[in-house]
């Protein structure tokens, strides 16, 4: 019960009171991606061609890593309607990828982010440093 403001997304807060730590929506990623991965790190790759996405008619917010279980899923509501409950696998495992999609997004973000507060942190101490020699 007391928890409950720690779930507010504070994104829009951060971005307009911390612009210079806060990734934006639409920000490239400032550090190397394999920073702090000492054996690197698995691209991610799209496994659904755009010429299958565009055949099924997939809007464009759906065109993402998961669009090849959304294929698939689209696909059997269509084999089996109006039956559609029955492909409910199919949909389980396409939610499950959405689900996985927005954990690493959310995770890369909050990793963006920690980074820059370091380097700012990292700033200050050499400034201070630098007035302290002087």
């Amino acid at each position: 019960m007391g928890n409950s403001w720690g779930n507010i997304p504070r994104t829009g807060f951060d971005l307009y009171f911390h612009p210079e730590v806060t990734p934006g929506p639409l920000d490239e990623p400032t550090f190397d991606p394999s920073l702090g991965f000492p054996e690197g790190r698995k691209k991610r790759e799209m496994v659904a061609t755009e010429e299958e996405m565009r055949s099924v008619k997939l809007p464009l917010d759906r065109r993402d890593y998961c669009a090849h279980h959304l294929i698939k899923y689209v696909s059997c509501v269509r084999d089996k309607w109006p039956f559609a409950v029955m492909c409910s696998h199919e949909k389980h495992v396409y939610l499950t990828c959405e689900n996985e999609d927005f954990v690493l997004r959310t995770k890369e973000y909050e990793r963006e982010r920690r980074l820059r507060v370091r380097a700012q942190k990292i700033k200050e101490l050499e400034s201070k440093d630098l007035l302290a020699q002087a």
